[in-house]
């Protein structure tokens, strides 16, 4: 995917090439409004094993401690209502301008973020943007493998694991130097 623009000035733009190249398509849109309420049914679920993973690695647990070392838990709770703010858009499979820009923001706000006492661990490792699209893949295969026939839960895979990965092109936009983004 070659471009000869700033991605970040033109989001939209870059997240058409970014679904053209995953050959991300209308038929996974359809696909992901049909099951799209499958992943907002586990919400709860999802959200809550993320951030107990997080919680069970040293190296995420620090962006989720409170100064004293225990979880803190209304950080938590609010990263969770952004998360299941994310997984009702994506849900939605609204690829517009806003929500691109939406996605960049995700994006930047953990890769540019200041360690301080509202915000413990400072920046978020690109790895770990990276791994917790994995474990969204993996539990939204899970979740449609229980509630689909097996050839719908395939289809569904495919379709989400496509636009996870083109937000995830977006996402790491941040990571890269301000003059490539």
């Amino acid at each position: 995917m070659a471009t000869n623009y700033l991605p970040g000035a033109d989001m939209e733009r870059f997240l058409e090439d970014a679904m053209a190249f995953a050959g991300f398509n209308h038929d996974d849109i359809a696909v992901i409004r049909r099951t799209g309420h499958l992943v907002l049914e586990q919400e709860a679920a999802l959200t809550t094993a993320l951030y107990d993973h997080f919680l069970s690695m040293p190296d995420s647990a620090r962006f989720f401690l409170a100064p004293d070392g225990t979880p803190d838990r209304p950080r938590i709770e609010r990263r969770k209502h952004s998360l299941a703010r994310w997984l009702k858009e994506t849900a939605e499979a609204a690829i517009t301008p806003d929500f691109s820009y939406y996605v960049l923001m995700i994006g930047l706000s953990h890769s540019h973020r200041a360690q301080g006492p509202d915000r413990p661990g400072g920046t978020i490792p690109a790895r770990m943007m990276v791994g917790a699209m994995s474990l969204a893949q993996s539990a939204l295969a899970g979740i449609f493998a229980a509630a689909l026939p097996p050839a719908e839960a395939l289809a569904a895979s495919v379709s989400w694991n496509k636009l996870l990965l083109v937000q995830l092109n977006a996402l790491l936009l941040g990571y890269l130097p301000k003059e490539h983004r």
